[in-house]
C-alpha cells in the first residue's frame, strides 16, 4: 500500500510541477494539468499524515475565508435566476473551496516552492519567445490560424507586426493574464535570487518585456507598483524608510509617464470617468460603458447580490436594452472583480472577498511575506480592470501564488 501511495505522491508532485510549468501558456493546457493535480492529489490522502493545527499556524485563514466566499456563492444559488449559470460559476470557482484542506493540512514532502519557483522562471523566461514565434508563423501562415483557434477573429489585415502580436496575442492567452504570470514569475526570482543579482536582473528583464510587447495598460501599473515593492525590499533595512517614499514617487512618476504616452490612454479621459454613469452617451472605452450600466440601478444587486455567475447575463440584458449589441455578442462581463462580486455576491460577498484577500499579507509569515505582498499588489490592481476569477487562467495563478505562499509560512512555523 505505501509502494502505490509513494508513486501516486510522485506522480502528484510532478503534475503540480507541469502545471507550474504551463501557467504562461494558453489556458486549455493549464486547465487540464491542474485538474489532473488535483485528482491524484485526492488520491494521495497524505494531508492526514502531516496536520498541522489551526491554532499553530495562522496562515490557514485566508484559505478559510476564501471558503466562506465559495460557501456564499454557493448559497446564493437560493435566489440566483439561471441555476445553470450558477452551476457553471460554483464548477469555475471550486479551486477555492479545494485550497482548504492543502492549507489546512498542507501536501505530501516532496513539495518544494523553490523547485516549483525555479520551474515557474524558466517557464516564464520560455514563454517571452514563445508567442512571438507562433505569432510570426501564424502572420506568414494565417490558413493554419483557424485550425488553432476556429471561433476566433484573427485579424490579418494589419501589415506592421507590433500591432499585429498586440491584436493577436489574447486570444491565445489574455494578455493582462500573460502579463500577471511573468510579473509574478518576477516576484519568484526576487525572492529566490535577490542576493545573485547576475542571475536576478537578467532574468527580470526578460519578464517585464512581456508587459510593452502586449500593450498591456494595467499591466504597466501593476509592472510599476512590483519594481517598487522590489527595490524597497532590496534597500537596507535601515534605508527602507528614509528611501521608500522616494522610490514610491519615483514609480508613481514613473507609471503615470509611461500611461500617457499609450495610444489608448485618451479613451480614459477625466471627463469620462465623471461622466461614467451616464449611459445615453456611448464611450471610447468598453469598460466605462459597461461600469456605467453596471451602477446604473445598484439597488438591483447591493443587499444579498444577483447570485454567483449572474452578473454577466443580467449585464448583457442591459447591453440589448440601451442598444449595445456588439458588447451583448461578446458577452462582455464586468471588466471589475470589486463591481462583479458586489453584482453577484452583494456586500456580504464583497466584504468577504475583501477580507479574505487582505488576510493573504496580513496571515503570510517569513519568506511567504516577502512573497505576499507583491502577490496581493498584483491582483489588487489587476482586479479593477478585469475579473481575474473570471478566466480559469486567473485563477490558477491565484492557487499556485497561495500555495507558494501557503509553503513557505509552513516551513517557517516548521523552523
Amino acid at each position: 500500500m505505501n509502494r502505490y501511495r509513494d508513486i501516486i505522491g510522485r506522480i502528484n508532485y510532478g503534475l503540480f510541477l507541469a502545471f507550474v510549468a504551463l501557467l504562461p501558456f494558453p489556458q486549455i493546457f493549464i486547465r487540464y494539468a491542474c485538474v489532473l493535480w488535483f485528482v491524484f492529489w485526492v488520491l494521495e490522502g497524505r494531508w492526514l499524515s502531516r496536520s498541522l493545527p489551526v491554532r499553530e499556524n495562522r496562515i490557514v485563514i485566508p484559505v478559510v475565508l476564501f471558503g466562506l466566499w465559495y460557501g456564499w456563492k454557493a448559497v446564493s444559488g437560493l435566489w440566483a435566476p439561471d441555476h445553470a449559470v450558477w452551476s457553471g460559476q460554483m464548477e469555475r470557482y471550486l479551486t477555492f473551496a479545494l485550497m482548504i484542506p492543502v492549507g489546512i493540512w498542507g501536501v505530501n514532502k516532496r513539495y518544494d516552492w523553490r523547485t516549483a519557483g525555479k520551474v515557474l522562471i524558466v517557464s516564464c523566461i520560455a514563454a517571452v519567445p514563445f508567442y512571438p514565434a507562433l505569432l510570426a508563423y501564424l502572420w506568414h501562415h494565417p490558413e493554419t490560424a483557424y485550425a488553432l483557434e476556429p471561433n476566433q477573429p484573427w485579424h490579418y489585415e494589419i501589415t506592421e507586426w507590433w500591432p499585429f502580436f498586440q491584436e493577436n496575442v489574447s486570444f491565445m492567452k489574455h494578455r493582462l493574464f500573460l502579463c500577471s504570470v511573468e510579473l509574478f514569475g518576477l516576484i519568484c526570482a526576487f525572492v529566490l535570487y535577490r542576493k545573485r543579482v547576475l542571475l536576478f536582473l537578467p532574468a527580470a528583464a526578460v519578464m517585464l518585456s512581456t508587459v510593452p510587447l502586449t500593450g498591456s495598460r494595467q499591466s504597466i501599473l501593476t509592472a510599476a507598483a512590483i519594481v517598487v515593492i522590489v527595490l524597497i525590499y532590496a534597500l537596507p533595512e535601515r534605508l527602507r524608510l528614509r528611501y521608500g517614499i522616494a522610490v514610491i514617487l519615483i514609480g508613481l512618476v514613473g507609471a503615470a509617464g509611461m500611461l500617457s504616452l499609450h495610444p489608448r490612454m485618451a479613451d480614459f479621459s477625466l471627463h469620462n470617468l465623471t461622466q461614467i454613469t451616464d449611459v445615453s452617451v456611448r464611450k471610447p472605452e468598453p469598460r466605462l460603458n459597461i461600469w456605467g450600466l453596471a451602477l446604473e440601478n445598484p439597488s438591483d444587486y447591493m443587499a444579498v447580490g444577483l447570485g454567483a455567475g449572474q452578473s454577466t447575463p443580467y449585464l448583457i440584458a442591459k447591453y440589448k436594452a440601451t442598444g449595445f449589441d456588439d458588447f451583448a455578442q461578446m458577452r462582455y462581463n464586468a471588466h471589475n472583480q470589486y463591481l462583479e462580486e458586489l453584482m453577484e455576491g452583494g456586500i456580504p460577498g464583497l466584504v468577504l472577498l475583501i477580507l479574505a484577500w487582505l488576510a493573504v499579507p496580513i496571515c503570510a509569515q517569513g519568506e511567504g511575506k516577502m512573497t505576499a505582498i507583491p502577490f496581493f499588489v498584483l491582483y489588487t490592481l489587476n482586479m479593477l480592470t478585469d475579473c481575474m476569477f473570471g478566466r480559469f487562467c486567473g485563477i490558477a495563478l491565484w492557487a499556485v501564488g497561495l500555495l507558494f505562499i501557503l509553503l513557505q509560512s509552513h516551513a517557517e512555523s516548521e523552523e
